[in-house]
């Protein structure tokens, strides 16, 4: 079976839905909602559809298909600047020491204070692949597509780029970062603050949360062990954005907790290596493992493919990927290795 990730269109809202109703929450950026899906393809629409290359508020939304059946398999998405329609609120976590002469004692405590340091980063985020196909590095797939359209689109793109990652959530579908911390002064549990943040968006969190940091030791423990550590299905996902550069800087996340990792955009493997070249070839049957990508914007399409560099610089790869990219010779294509 082949993949390929393209543009997402009005006519996904039913996929996006589907799909939706299987994160299990915690998963703000697809709602199990029609209205705010409907919301986001439109706005994803408007993003493809505007063509000057100045960076703006804009999101992105990525479909993963089976080009054979026509079977939407996952979704990803990107924003070129985060903070824009509301803060972007974060938990920085950081260490504060005092020391009494009289005692000659040193004490550090950690706090988490409020922060909107990350507004105006990109982020790469909504990823999330069918249960039915996760095999055959689907999940690299979503991942690092997303960097090949950064690099194809650089200019709409923030120098640092954030991704956010799910804490952990209990077997009630519970947050204990969230019962611990932010639950005390909302009276919603964390499915419906989830919610409402999923739809409405984060103000919320500005009109009624206190501004004042919080003492870590003051919470309880399950709401300490679970600071800054993602849900257990997310842990390959860390280790991708760690291979690709991002690491955990003491922000986390203030819904559940789970880290937020970042990275320099420039400075991000996938980015950094991708090369841009001219097709010569379309029959190779032996070559490097690759993403493969061409198109702007609502044009994008990307999946795994063999590719041959030429002396000049131009580019070989194979029929399967050329027939799933529809392209040709003299076509330019973006790739990056597997």
């Amino acid at each position: 079976m082949t993949y390929r990730l393209r543009a997402a269109k009005p006519g996904d809202l039913e996929h996006l839905y589907e799909m939706a109703k299987l994160t299990g929450g915690g998963f703000t950026n697809l709602p199990a909602d029609r209205a705010a899906l409907t919301r986001k393809l439109e706005r994803a629409q408007k993003a493809f559809d505007r063509k000057d290359d100045a960076i703006g508020d804009d999101q992105f939304v990525l479909i993963l298909e089976n080009t054979e059946t026509g079977e939407v398999r996952g979704t990803c998405q990107l924003m070129t600047m985060v903070g824009q329609q509301w803060p972007f609120y974060s938990y920085r976590l950081n260490t504060l020491t005092q020391h009494s002469q009289e005692l000659d004692r040193t004490v550090r405590a950690e706090l988490l204070s409020l922060v909107t340091d990350l507004e105006g980063s990109s982020e790469v985020g909504g990823l999330f692949l069918h249960p039915a196909a996760r095999a055959g590095g689907l999940g690299l797939l979503l991942a690092r597509s997303r960097y090949l359209f950064v690099a194809m689109h650089r200019k709409r793109f923030a120098d640092r780029i954030l991704a956010e990652l799910r804490g952990v959530i209990d077997d009630r579908g519970g947050s204990p970062f969230w019962d611990g911390v932010a639950g005390r002064f909302f009276g919603m549990n964390f499915q419906e603050a989830d919610y409402f943040n999923a739809i409405n968006g984060n103000q919320f969190i500005a009109d009624l949360m206190p501004k004042h940091p919080v003492y870590v030791a003051m919470l309880n423990s399950e709401a300490r062990k679970v600071i800054g550590v993602p849900h257990p299905t997310g842990r390959a996902a860390m280790r991708m954005l760690e291979n690709e550069g991002f690491a955990a800087e003491g922000y986390v996340d203030i819904f559940d907790g789970g880290p937020t990792m970042t990275a320099r955009t420039d400075q991000v493997k996938s980015i950094r290596e991708a090369k841009a070249a001219a097709i010569t070839s379309t029959t190779l049957e032996k070559g490097e493992k690759a993403l493969i990508a061409t198109g702007r914007l609502d044009a994008f399409r990307c999946c795994y493919g063999l590719r041959e560099f030429g002396e000049d610089g131009s580019i070989s790869i194979d029929a399967n990927a050329a027939e799933t990219l529809g392209v040709g010779i003299g076509d330019e294509v973006w790739s990056v290795a597997r």
